[in-house]
C-alpha cells in the first residue's frame, strides 16, 4: 500500500493494526493535510458469511458514531470511503503524538498527568454517551496524547449505538479483556457504565497498578464466579 494513492489520499507508511482495522499514514491530496487511514483488514474483506457482513457493518457504524462526535477530546472524522477493489476505508485526522500505551512504556505516569488524562478521557467519554455511544474498548492504546498534551480518544470500531442494538448479539464478547467490566466479559448487555470501569483500570494503569492481567476472557469470567472481579474494586 506505501505509495499508492487511494481516492485522494497518498499513503505514507503503515502506523498499526489490529483485529477491526489497519491503519496508515496518508496524506489528503486535495487539502495538503495529512491523516490516518483505516482499512478493514484483508480477512474480513469477504461477506461470505454472516460474520464477515456483521464486521463490515460495524466497521460502518464506526464510522457514522465517531463522525456524529464533536468534542475536543475525540478524534476527527473526515469521511468513509471505498477503493476501486472494493475496500472500505475511514479518513481520520492524524495527531501529532504518542498513545497512552506508548506513554506508559516508560513507566508509570506522574500523578498530575495521570489525573488531566483521566479527566479529558471522561469529558469525551461524556459527549459519547449524551450520543447514546458506548465505545466499549477504552484502553491506552485507543487514547492519543498529542504533543499539546490534548487526549484524543480514537477508534469506536466496538461502539455501540443504542439504536442498533441488532448488531450486538447478546453473548457476544468484544472488547480487550484487561479492561473489560464483568458485564462484559460475560457477554451480558451493557451501557455506559462499562466505559467507567474501563478509564477505572487505565487510571490505575497510569499509576503503575494493574489489578489484573487479563489473560484470558475465561479466567475473568472464573475471576467473576468466585466474586474476585467485584474485589478489584477494594
Amino acid at each position: 500500500m506505501i505509495g499508492k494513492t487511494v481516492s485522494h489520499y497518498e499513503i505514507l507508511e503503515k502506523l498499526g493494526g489490529g483485529g477491526m482495522g489497519v491503519v496508515f499514514k496518508a496524506r489528503d491530496l486535495k487539502l495538503d493535510r495529512l491523516v490516518a487511514l483505516k482499512f478493514l483488514p484483508p480477512h474480513l474483506v469477504s461477506v461470505e458469511a454472516e460474520s464477515d457482513r456483521l464486521q463490515r457493518e460495524r466497521f460502518v457504524l464506526e464510522a457514522k458514531a465517531s463522525s456524529a462526535l464533536d468534542h475536543p477530546n475525540i478524534g476527527v472524522l473526515y469521511e468513509i470511503g471505498e477503493t476501486e477493489e472494493g475496500e472500505t476505508f475511514i479518513a481520520m485526522a492524524y495527531y501529532e503524538g504518542e498513545t497512552l500505551r506508548q506513554k506508559l512504556a516508560g513507566g508509570a505516569l506522574p500523578l498530575d498527568d495521570a489525573v488531566s488524562i483521566a479527566e479529558q478521557i471522561a469529558m469525551g467519554l461524556a459527549k459519547a454517551h449524551e450520543g447514546g455511544i458506548v465505545h466499549r474498548d477504552i484502553k491506552p492504546a485507543n487514547i492519543i496524547v498529542t504533543r499539546d498534551g490534548v487526549v484524543k480518544i480514537i477508534d469506536f470500531g466496538l461502539a455501540k449505538l443504542q439504536e442498533a442494538t441488532r448488531m450486538t448479539r447478546r453473548g457476544a464478547v468484544m472488547g480487550t479483556p484487561a479492561y473489560m467490566s464483568p458485564e462484559q466479559a460475560r457477554g451480558d448487555d451493557v451501557d455506559a457504565r462499562t466505559d467507567l470501569w474501563s478509564l477505572g483500570v487505565v487510571l490505575y494503569e497510569m499509576l503503575g497498578r494493574m489489578k489484573w492481567d487479563g489473560r484470558s476472557i475465561t479466567s475473568r469470567r472464573a475471576m467473576k464466579s468466585t466474586g474476585a472481579c467485584s474485589r478489584t474494586t477494594d
